[in-house]
């Protein structure tokens, strides 16, 4: 039950001994013209590489982060790291922020403040929150797991009990990708907690939509959506199979991580943007990956995914898969992003009281978008508290 100040502070041989394996990086041949449609670029990764070895700076990252209060706490076994920002004011509404594959708390840094302290931030103080933002296990800062099991399901347990540990016993969840997993499927865990349930760009889960029924907009999510599955999903697919063989490279090879995370930056933030660096800031992006890499947290999200998509209740898709919110039916707001592939009539089931799309952004609201989704945020929570 014991919960633990954390502090960030990587030994300086462990950043040594990633820019000297950067320094040797035995660097394939690229071949003419094919772009991003292979994968990450050989020139391009390069050149991010060497920014990531000579230019970013990594102790101003670490600095920076520590000004969030952080904690340990262990939950079925396992060590879990968290945020734990308290608001300033005193009837805020406690929020569980789940992050989601490949990323970490370090997502959120940009909609911490506006959130827990909207008074500074020119925002109504009526609408604050208690943030509760904890590192998936084996991700970011949480260490990676010692055992089998570990994935959506046994998560979402240990997060209840890290909010019945805090004190917590009504809150909101929010979350994209796996986190609106996990946002959803908290109602479950903690039945009559959960106030509501926010997500951006939730997975189009049971049957196929009736094209005849779709916007404009909607079929060409759908149309992406089915590219995605042919052209865009070899990650999921390798992670879900044998994801001990690339584990070994994502953890001996920081290029190879640097490319394995860029590359869904790249295909997963808003369709305008050309780069990665253009949709969100390249440091914070740097940063997100150099967590992942120091803590060796590449393999073992990868077991991650293995362990939620082969598991009791995997997490998978197809019209008999389960809803990512079965469980209590409680009030839901999505919000959707330019990259995303959401579509209302495959998500909504009589328990979304909020649907709200914009023509920007993409997988990573809170780094591509930071306003649009604390507005959301609050907006969909002012009549929940």
């Amino acid at each position: 039950m014991e919960i633990t100040p954390f502090r960030i502070d990587v030994p300086r041989t462990a950043l040594d001994d990633l820019r000297d394996r950067l320094a040797r990086t035995r660097w394939p041949r690229e071949l003419p013209g094919v772009g991003w449609e292979r994968g990450t670029p050989v020139g391009y990764l390069r050149e991010l590489a060497e920014y990531w070895r000579d230019g970013f700076d990594w102790r101003s990252q670490e600095r920076r982060l520590n000004e969030f209060p952080q904690f340990t706490t262990e939950i079925d076994g396992q060590l879990i790291h968290f945020l734990h920002v308290r608001s300033p004011e005193p009837d805020a509404l406690p929020l569980l922020v789940s992050h989601g594959w490949p990323s970490s708390v370090v997502e959120f840094e940009k909609i911490i403040g506006p959130l827990t302290d909207p008074r500074a931030h020119g925002g109504n103080p009526r609408q604050a929150f208690h943030l509760v933002v904890p590192s998936l296990p084996g991700f970011g800062f949480s260490p990676p797991v010692t055992t089998t099991g570990w994935g959506l399901p046994r998560t979402v347990g240990a997060y209840a009990e890290l909010m019945r540990r805090l004190g917590y016993e009504r809150y909101g969840t929010q979350g994209g990708d796996i986190g609106a997993g996990v946002a959803g499927m908290l109602a479950g865990a903690a039945p009559g907690a959960v106030v509501g349930i926010h997500m951006n760009g939730p997975t189009n889960f049971g049957p196929a939509p009736d094209e005849a029924t779709l916007t404009d907009v909607e079929k060409q999510r759908l149309q992406r959506a089915a590219e995605f599955d042919a052209h865009g999903s070899g990650y999921l697919t390798l992670q879900a199979n044998q994801p001990s063989t690339i584990g070994v490279a994502l953890h001996d090879s920081p290029v190879a991580q640097l490319a394995w995370i860029v590359e869904k930056f790249q295909a997963w933030t808003d369709p305008a943007k050309g780069l990665p660096e253009d949709a969100v800031d390249r440091d914070q992006l740097l940063t997100t990956v150099t967590a992942t890499w120091l803590n060796g947290a590449g393999a073992a999200s990868a077991q991650f995914v293995y362990e939620s998509m082969n598991g009791p209740h995997a997490w998978s898709l197809g019209e008999d898969a389960p809803q990512v919110w079965d469980g209590p039916v409680v009030p839901t707001g999505v919000v959707v992003y330019a990259a995303d592939f959401s579509i209302r009539s495959a998500i909504d089931h009589g328990n979304v009281t909020r649907w709200t799309e914009h023509a920007v952004g993409g997988h990573f609201p809170a780094m591509e978008v930071p306003d649009l989704l604390v507005d959301d945020v609050r907006a969909f929570f002012a009549d929940l508290r």
